[in-house]
């Protein structure tokens, strides 16, 4: 953050806004790459709807990365980035067969977690190297939301179905080149994620050509000072001996692959709000911005926390705060937050923003969507412009009032 002008990229471009750190992102990336540097083949795939900014997926591409999507709009983007289709995975869910099979055209990684649609990809595309997504049953992650891989989950087949699954594999001939799983995110106990990766082991060895594994991510970072967070070095050393291990046993040299989204650019994001108001009730000070949850719903989604500082007044006498939003909704971004003093006018930042923040925005109350700025080499370069209000009529269709007119002429008739 402190590499940041913040009052600088303010006063260019206004407020409200995204603000993304290149160089906090290449670190990111950089860990993570360094905690398996003891496996031969390791790649990382960038979870493009955690950010799915062009500019930020070109920067994914320079460093190295494929990318993991679930749409084939997330796939185009990838494409229009620069990588080449064998850079990218496509992981939906809930998809019509169709969308799979365009995607498939394309060259595109295939992974599938419905029996149903397995075998009917595995009918019509036999050689179409596909991957396979498992449910191994653990409870992983920070909420409920996220936690996708204990036996309720809509995602992953489930590891009670191998039998069912080996059975369609068989009777297609379909070439299984791939296993992968995804616990959730915000996993904190390494322990349930190398007990998850066991589960992954012993269903691979039942796949005689494989060419590699994907492991998912959901790493934690910290929210806050002194926050817990996944140790990814522990996780790297150990996984790393597993993962060799298997290898060495499966007789080939598998390709270890992530898909991390929120721990690459999560703590490289910072959201910036002008203070519209400030309201004193009974009980409460009010910090009203300039924004709500049609820019960042985290806070109300997932009860996730976002540290916020005054950039206004960074070293003023520290106040008891609640900060709340513009939509005629409920949407507190934090509750009795210690924060220095804030007056009207004031900047504040909200932390930790890089994840689902901007990529789960909308324009609810008719509110437009905010700008997005990356920070490179100490400029602001802007990649997103704040939309206008012909933006939000762009794709409506006006009917004219003499349509209209036969509704209401026949409801009084009625």
């Amino acid at each position: 953050m402190e590499n940041i002008d913040f009052v600088k990229v303010v006063e260019k471009f206004g407020s409200p806004l995204y603000i993304y750190e290149a160089d906090k992102i290449k670190s990111q990336f950089k860990r993570l790459s360094n905690a398996f540097k003891n496996v031969e083949k390791l790649r990382i795939n960038y979870a493009v709807k955690a950010l799915s900014n062009i500019s930020i997926l070109k920067l994914m591409k320079k460093l190295g990365s494929g990318i993991d999507t679930v749409s084939i709009q997330e796939v185009k983007l990838g494409i229009k980035a620069g990588f080449n289709s064998n850079r990218i995975i496509f992981t939906p869910n809930g998809v019509n067969i169709s969308e799979i099979e365009e995607v498939s055209k394309l060259g595109v990684q295939i992974n599938i977690d419905n029996l149903s649609i397995l075998e009917s990809f595995g009918n019509k595309y036999p050689k179409t190297p596909v991957c396979i997504r498992i449910n191994p049953h653990v409870m992983a992650g920070g909420n409920s939301n996220i936690s996708v891989g204990h036996i309720d989950s809509k995602f992953g087949i489930s590891i009670h179905q191998i039998p069912h699954l080996l059975r369609i594999v068989e009777n297609t001939k379909m070439n299984i080149n791939g296993i992968h799983m995804h616990t959730g995110s915000d996993i904190l106990d390494i322990e349930v994620f190398l007990h998850a990766s066991e589960i992954l082991f012993n269903t691979a060895r039942k796949f005689k050509n494989l060419s590699f594994i994907d492991f998912g991510s959901g790493f934690k970072v910290p929210y806050k000072k002194g926050d817990i967070e996944t140790n990814i070095n522990e996780l790297g050393e150990k996984l790393s001996v597993r993962f060799n291990e298997f290898c060495k046993d499966y007789g080939s040299e598998l390709t270890l692959v992530f898909e991390p989204g929120k721990f690459l650019v999560s703590e490289a994001g910072y959201f910036v709000s002008k203070v519209n108001s400030v309201k004193q009730t009974t009980s409460t000070i009010f910090a009203q911005v300039e924004s709500g949850f049609n820019h960042l719903i985290r806070p109300m989604f997932y009860g996730s926390y976002h540290e916020i500082e005054n950039l206004s007044n960074p070293l003023g006498e520290k106040r008891f705060y609640s900060v709340v939003g513009y939509i005629c909704e409920t949407d507190t971004f934090g509750s009795n937050r210690k924060i220095s003093e804030i007056k009207e006018g004031d900047y504040l930042v909200f932390k930790n923003a890089g994840a689902y923040c901007f990529s789960m925005s909308s324009n609810y109350n008719s509110r437009y969507k905010p700008k997005e700025i990356f920070w490179i080499s100490g400029e602001a370069n802007l990649i997103r412009k704040e939309e206008k209000f012909d933006d939000l009529i762009r794709n409506q269709i006006e009917l004219n009032n003499d349509i209209l007119a036969k509704s209401v002429n026949n409801t009084w008739a009625n």
